[in-house]
């Protein structure tokens, strides 16, 4: 009886087998060849593909003017102004503290763009991956022809999504501060959200406690809200004469005690490196704080962990 069944059963396979091979052959009839069904060739000249060529060529042209215009700041009166205090642009100190030759791969270069009366390129800040004597770090700079550097809401948020990308892929943060802290007028819509101004310095401690270096250059002004950054960063650079770092600037201690003092006097680099002891280093310009900041990262040793485990592969079971 059991052989009587598997003969039944053979001959079962069989017939489905003959029905399934009809019925593909028949498809496949219907369809015609493979190759004519999945036709690979492009056709260059009809004319869909000449519009869509057109309509991409538009786009990309148009996105190529919007990145060039948002990479020239606040203009060439602001940087004229900028560079007259022997300060060089934001991006011409990222160029100078990379390696030679390597690239910088820039995180939104059209944040706020066409907000706040289109007067905020790039948000008023530079942020982006770059090496640094082969070392990969998260480069956040403050472009002080924009507003002074001060920073709006969009600011905020492209700085903290920086810090972001940084701590998920253990990427050292080097910020290179030229900043006058919240624009003011806006700063109902900065402080009052969870990812707010404040959360910048969380995630310092946060990194920093992780064991992913931060090192700060202060460039320019570091007021108010931004003059934590360097505090708590683990290495911090200031360059003498354009570099301050204080809470509340000349004008507002004079409001306050009546005392007339500079600058320069109130927070500068013989402040903090000399008697503070905020900063670590002492720069005479911005190129050679650059040159020490190189050097700061050669020097940490750092080897960043990869961010997901690694598991032994297993052989294909076809090849």
């Amino acid at each position: 009886m059991l052989t009587n069944l598997c003969g039944v059963l053979r001959s079962s396979a069989r017939h489905s087998l003959l029905l399934s091979s009809r019925s593909f052959a028949s498809q496949a009839g219907a369809l015609g060849s493979f190759s004519n069904v999945l036709d690979g060739a492009l056709n260059v000249k009809s004319s869909q593909f000449q519009e869509s060529q057109a309509h991409m060529a538009k786009l990309t042209n148009e996105l190529r003017e919007r990145v060039t215009k948002a990479r020239q700041g606040g203009g060439e009166a602001a940087r004229a102004r900028h560079e007259s205090r022997g300060k060089m642009p934001v991006r011409d100190r990222i160029d100078s503290l990379l390696d030679p030759g390597s690239p910088f791969l820039e995180l939104s270069p059209l944040a706020a763009y066409d907000m706040y009366g289109g007067d905020v390129p790039s948000a008023g800040i530079v942020t982006g991956i770059g090496r640094i004597n082969g070392v990969e770090c998260m480069i956040l700079g403050n472009d002080a022809t924009v507003k002074g550097g001060t920073y709006f809401p969009l600011t905020v948020k492209k700085h903290l999504r920086a810090q972001e990308i940084a701590q998920e892929n253990r990427l050292p943060c080097v910020y290179l501060v030229d900043s006058g802290g919240a624009f003011l007028p806006l700063q109902a819509d900065i402080f009052p959200d969870r990812d707010h101004f404040g959360r910048e310095f969380y995630n310092q401690a946060t990194m920093s406690a992780m064991g992913i270096p931060q090192i700060a250059v202060v460039m320019g002004s570091c007021t108010a809200g931004g003059a934590y950054v360097p505090a708590m960063s683990d290495e911090s650079v200031i360059v003498k004469g354009n570099g301050t770092v204080f809470l509340g600037g000349p004008p507002l201690v004079k409001a306050a005690t009546g005392e007339v003092i500079t600058p320069e006097e109130l927070g500068g680099a013989d402040v903090h490196c000399r008697t503070s002891g905020v900063t670590d280093h002492y720069a005479n310009n911005d190129a050679h704080a650059l040159d020490i900041t190189r050097r700061i990262v050669s020097n940490l040793n750092y080897r960043k962990e990869p961010s997901v485990t690694q598991t032994p592969i297993e052989e294909p079971i076809y090849s």
